[in-house]
């Protein structure tokens, strides 16, 4: 009985491990390359994207003030915990608070760093990626300009410009610091997402999938949405699975949807979201965010 029961066990680890070695070996040189440019942009040119944002304030661009700010957003390498902090100073200076959430919303949506992950998921899946988050950081902007025009939006009370980890005299070793820094901060995420990725591989039927999650139906475009708000852990993490996903049958705009909802309502960062916005206005983020990615995913379910 004991040995039927090992054989099966060390059979199951096989395939395990073989799916997991494909996955690896597909990704990881992205992941590499992500953290090599996203660390560069973090030591190098951080400051020069924020203090582009700040020279900003002051101009009359207007409603066209959101474009910018959703180009610095994306270009900036902050994560929403770094990305609150830095807004609380460009709010203390007198930024619009319009311009504020377009630069907000597209820097937690995306980064340089998760471009270029997801560029393993092929040029289709990116510039989806790229397109509706850059929109998303548009829309947000203009509901602010449009329904809270003359009041603030944001309470930045308590929240304080961090100190950067990236002192050390030496550019090299600075660098190599902030590269250690972002392994470790993503990459159990990286491995835990390949894991997941090769499970759902060996035991998912990819009929399952492609009915859950395929087609142009709003259902399968609400159950990605739905179920971005609690997997999603970190970018790196979630790559792995999108890739499994799409190649068993999940919509694009299935995977639109749950890649602006992910990011957008990430567990761990909610709380300091809910401080900033308050009840009233945290429900009123959460419905947006919900809203845009279902009517963005099945846009683009539509459209290709």
């Amino acid at each position: 009985m004991q040995q039927p029961l090992l054989r099966i066990l060390r059979r199951e680890f096989i395939y395990l491990w073989y799916y997991f070695e494909l996955q690896a070996r597909q990704i990881f040189w992205y992941w590499v390359l992500g953290i090599a440019i996203g660390s560069l942009i973090s030591v190098f040119a951080k400051d020069s994207i924020h203090q582009l944002f700040r020279k900003m304030n002051g101009k009359k661009w207007g409603v066209l003030g959101v474009v910018p700010a959703c180009l610095l957003g994306i270009a900036s390498p902050l994560c929403m915990y770094g990305t609150i902090p830095i807004a609380a100073s460009f709010s203390r200076q007198g930024m619009r608070h319009d311009w504020l959430a377009s630069f907000m919303m597209a820097s937690i949506l995306l980064n340089p760093q998760l471009i270029i992950y997801s560029a393993s998921l092929g040029p289709t899946v990116l510039a989806v990626r790229i397109i509706s988050c850059f929109l998303c950081g548009i829309a947000a902007g203009l509901l602010l300009r449009f329904f809270y025009r003359d009041k603030p939006f944001f309470d930045f009370t308590g929240f304080e410009e961090r100190a950067s980890h990236d002192t050390h005299p030496n550019l090299l070793i600075r660098y190599l610091l902030n590269v250690w820094r972002n392994v470790k901060a993503t990459g159990p995420y990286f491995l835990a997402g390949i894991a997941l990725s090769a499970v759902f591989q060996r035991y998912v039927p990819q009929d399952l999938m492609t009915r859950l999650f395929g087609g142009n139906e709003a259902w399968g475009v609400l159950m990605a949405a739905t179920i971005g708000v609690p997997l999603y852990a970190c970018g790196g993490g979630t790559i792995p699975l999108l890739r499994e996903w799409l190649w068993q049958g999940m919509s694009i705009g299935s995977a639109c949807a749950f890649m602006l909802t992910g990011p957008a309502t990430k567990i761990t960062n909610l709380g300091a979201l809910k401080i900033v916005l308050g009840m009233r206005r945290f429900l009123l983020y959460w419905a947006f965010v919900i809203v845009f990615a279902l009517f963005t995913g099945l846009v683009v379910n539509l459209i290709l």
